[in-house]
């Protein structure tokens, strides 16, 4: 059998995307790693490219990937298991990492147990997997990451079965309550913690507290779950995320250590009925490998140094460096979506400007994200900054007078 009949179809879906806007554009390749010095934070190696770069575009909010405790952790733990764990989670891939890195996690979130998964992806997959039935009700913001949104799909969710409210419109959600059938027996709502295109926080406090008036309701009640993989790590006090900033705290938290911990793999922190119920029911988790112990080891690592010393230093320094982006940008009269997170957008409501100024930062050594129509709608078009813990002054300074100077 050939390919060639596919391939002629799938080259006309691709030249379509590409005509549309939609297509991504092409992966450029990191090939080298340049560790702070003095005044400048790290910098990138791109292949094919000499200018050393600045990362504005990087999850790495703690800048912990290349720890030497991180890296370290992972070696060691690799030398003593091995490179895989040669087997799914139920048929004795589960080692000893596994269960220390599940228990520390469901201690940093303040919950009785945890899973984890290969991301956050798989996990929010797994967690509507587990915990819906056919008497479950879905209430989601209109702005949820795609990952909430296909795992509803892949869950099997009826179009009756669920609603979406305006973004972090509180009267549209008591709407949606307002609206499930009484035959339900449960009802999640469902909400990413930080919006990663946008920086802005849902408001967990205030969804708890409407949701609350409604948990007598139903048979089991109203469960409030949160996605936090941008806000775990990356803000709060003690970088406990959303629920510490909201001083409040959903039902199930869902997150990642591939973002602010540098490392790689997801969770679900919960009860220990609904651990179980993932154990038991989550074909994400059951029918497939684990993270490798280098992984849980790195993660667990990222942890102890967020709740050390060093850690309590990298997220003040996270908060100066956001600040001093955000009142730049403020100095420069240039619009932006008000926020404590490392995510800010600088909001250019055009597509070609915005085309144009990625491509002036790139030219200068600064990697950003831009969206544009048809992406988000005309109007909408930004560019995403993210600011990690190894930014200096010197680095933040840098690009807002890069982006004066294009603005001129």
């Amino acid at each position: 059998m050939s390919l060639d009949k596919l391939n002629l179809s799938l080259e006309k879906e691709i030249k379509k995307l590409k005509k549309e806007g939609r297509a991504k554009i092409k992966e450029r390749v990191i090939t080298g790693y340049i560790p702070p010095t003095g005044k400048q934070g790290p910098r990138y190696v791109l292949k094919g490219v000499e200018r050393k770069f600045i990362r504005m575009n990087s999850n790495s909010y703690l800048s912990l990937s290349n720890h030497p405790l991180l890296i370290s952790a992972a070696d060691k733990a690799t030398k003593k298991f091995g490179v895989g764990p040669g087997a799914v989670r139920f048929i004795d891939g589960t080692f000893s990492l596994h269960v220390e890195l599940e228990k520390k996690i469901a201690e940093f979130t303040g919950k009785q147990s945890a899973k984890i998964f290969n991301s956050a992806y798989t996990s929010n997959c797994g967690l509507a997997l587990s915990i819906g039935n056919k008497k479950t009700f879905w209430i989601g913001d209109q702005l949820n990451h795609n990952s909430i949104i296909r795992s509803m799909r892949i869950a099997g969710v009826p179009s009756e079965n669920k609603a979406i409210f305006r973004h972090n419109d509180l009267d549209d959600l008591k709407r949606c309550l307002d609206g499930v059938n009484e035959d339900m027996e449960r009802v999640v709502v469902v909400f990413d913690g930080i919006f990663s295109m946008r920086g802005d926080n849902a408001p967990i406090d205030r969804i708890k507290e409407i949701t609350q008036s409604y948990h007598s309701k139903f048979k089991d009640g109203v469960i409030t779950v949160v996605d936090d993989s941008h806000g775990i790590g990356a803000y709060g006090e003690t970088g406990r995320g959303t629920p510490e900033f909201c001083s409040a705290s959903p039902d199930i938290i869902v997150g990642t250590f591939g973002k602010a911990f540098g490392v790689n793999g997801g969770f679900i922190a919960a009860s220990s009925a609904v651990a179980e119920a993932v154990r038991q029911k989550a074909d994400t988790y059951i029918y497939t490998n684990p993270l490798s112990v280098a992984d849980c080891a790195a993660a667990l690592k990222a942890l102890e140094i967020c709740d050390s010393n060093e850690g309590k230093t990298l997220l003040l320094n996270l908060k100066k460096r956001t600040l001093q982006f955000r009142r730049g940008l403020e100095s420069q009269k240039l619009e932006s979506i008000s926020g404590p997170h490392p995510v800010v957008p600088l909001v250019v409501r055009d597509t070609e400007k915005t085309h144009e100024m990625v491509n002036n930062l790139f030219e200068q050594g600064v990697l950003v994200v831009g969206l544009t129509f048809p992406v988000v709608p005309k109007g909408d078009e930004t560019i995403r900054f993210q600011i990690n813990a190894a930014h200096t002054e010197d680095d933040i300074n840098y690009v807002l007078d890069l982006l004066q100077k294009i603005g001129k």
